[in-house]
């Protein structure tokens, strides 16, 4: 069990900001606005050679039937269960409220270390009011001000204390993130996978704001599983909380070794889907479209064929990508796509011994050669793959500059064809013998 320090606390005192600094960059989306944060977000920290995790929550309303508060407090509760420590996090400038003493009632049935937070304590007028806050009846209180770093020192100083000396640090595991337009079933999908409510689920478009790492370690199977918001066109982004949630998602395609681009089987493939297919494949990530709410079409015998050939037209040339028809709130053949995922991540990885790579290539060359420029012959002579964590060949030639495009397209499909890049974009690189 990593050690993790959980932050919790009722809304607008300055979780999320503290997380930024814990972690040392600008993961969480911090706004004036109560309830930015909805799911739980991870990150690692290291403080005085010491490393652990820290956990930022939505703020806890107790009671509320308002169905992102009743959504973010089943969050929080998971958090509570998961951590280590708990920083229980309060506001000087508003004092002690009714919620902050129904969250410390909550927290004191929790049989784990608690630290209680005071923040925006930033001069000696607010140190001084900040010892009311003894009376919600917590061992250990620190008083920070979270924004300009005071007293977050002292904290960290603290929590290193309780952790183990044994290294932790991210596993080094294929990293799938599963991107698409608002309201296809991204959170849905990600809580069938891991078999538990993790991930904030609701009817209403951009539920999930920021990016959320999840593990999966089960059956024999480990990756990390990156949630994200959902990207709608620019003209349609009013709010600059969807704004940044935006940014951190097209950041998690960076991020990530396969995306999994969920659609809405009810709305078919649209523009905005195709603008996020041609950002993996620019970023060289590899790909695996999951058709969800497969069980609400009606469907006949070549449905699921024509919409998976109305898809690959739209995307050609780069048409070899695995397409699933699935529905999460089914559980139908979600399953096979962590297998399709985890074998798309084998192809984008795969290196092809230089040897076959020119003795397969050359012969196909050879039956169909380059056409020839200005009376010249243009030989492909050699073959070899580029060091690189996606699929890069290097072909050299005479006239490497006046190779056609047509032709270069021939070459990267004969490599599909004799070798499996499935859902993999592929790079070929022209040099001069």
């Amino acid at each position: 069990m990593r050690f993790t320090a959980a932050i919790v606390g009722r809304p607008n005192v300055g979780k999320s900001t503290l997380f930024n600094r814990m972690v040392g960059k600008r993961k969480s989306i911090v706004d004036n606005i109560s309830g930015v944060t909805r799911d739980r977000i991870y990150d690692q920290a290291d403080w005085n050679g010491k490393t652990f995790f820290v956990v930022d929550t939505g703020g806890f309303v107790a009671h509320s039937e308002d169905i992102f508060e009743k959504q973010i407090r089943r969050q929080v509760e998971v958090a509570i269960e998961e951590s280590s420590v708990i920083l229980y996090m309060t506001d000087v400038t508003t004092g002690i409220t009714d919620l902050d003493e129904m969250v410390a009632k909550m927290l004191r049935k929790v049989k784990k270390k608690k630290l209680l937070v005071v923040n925006k304590v930033d001069n000696h007028e607010r140190l001084m009011l900040a010892q009311e806050f003894w009376s919600l009846g917590f061992d250990d209180m620190f008083c920070i001000s979270a924004i300009t770093g005071s007293g977050t020192g002292e904290l960290m100083d603290e929590i290193a204390k309780m952790v183990p000396d044994e290294v932790l640090t991210m596993p080094d595991v294929p990293k799938f993130a599963i991107i698409g337009q608002p309201n296809v079933g991204k959170s849905s999908l990600i809580n069938v996978f891991l078999g538990d409510e993790r991930h904030m689920v609701t009817d209403i478009a951009g539920t999930t704001r920021d990016p959320v790492h999840s593990e999966y370690n089960k059956f024999g199977k480990h990756f990390m599983l990156i949630d994200t918001a959902g990207v709608r066109k620019k003209s349609r982004v009013h709010e600059d909380l969807e704004f940044y949630s935006v940014i951190r998602a097209i950041r998690s395609i960076e991020e990530a070794d396969i995306c999994f681009l969920v659609m809405d089987a009810t709305m078919g493939i649209e523009a905005q889907d195709m603008e996020l297919v041609s950002h993996v494949i620019k970023k060289n990530k590899g790909l695996v479209i999951l058709v969800n709410k497969w069980d609400l079409v009606q469907k006949d015998t070549n449905s699921s064929r024509d919409f998976e050939k109305n898809i690959k037209a739209k995307m050609a040339p780069f048409t070899d990508v695995p397409v699933l028809f699935i529905s999460a709130l089914e559980k139908q053949r979600v399953f096979q796509a962590i297998e399709k995922g985890l074998e798309v991540f084998e192809n984008r990885t795969r290196k092809i011994r230089t040897s076959e790579l020119n003795e397969k290539m050359l012969e196909a060359i050879g039956k169909i050669p380059p056409p020839s420029y200005r009376n010249h012959l243009i030989k492909i002579k050699y073959i070899t793959q580029i060091e690189k964590e996606y699929p890069v060949f290097a072909f050299f030639a005479n006239y490497p500059d006046q190779i056609k495009g047509s032709y270069k397209q021939f070459l990267e499909n004969q490599l599909r064809s004799l070798f499996n890049f499935n859902g993999v974009s592929i790079r070929l690189i022209f040099k001069e013998k």
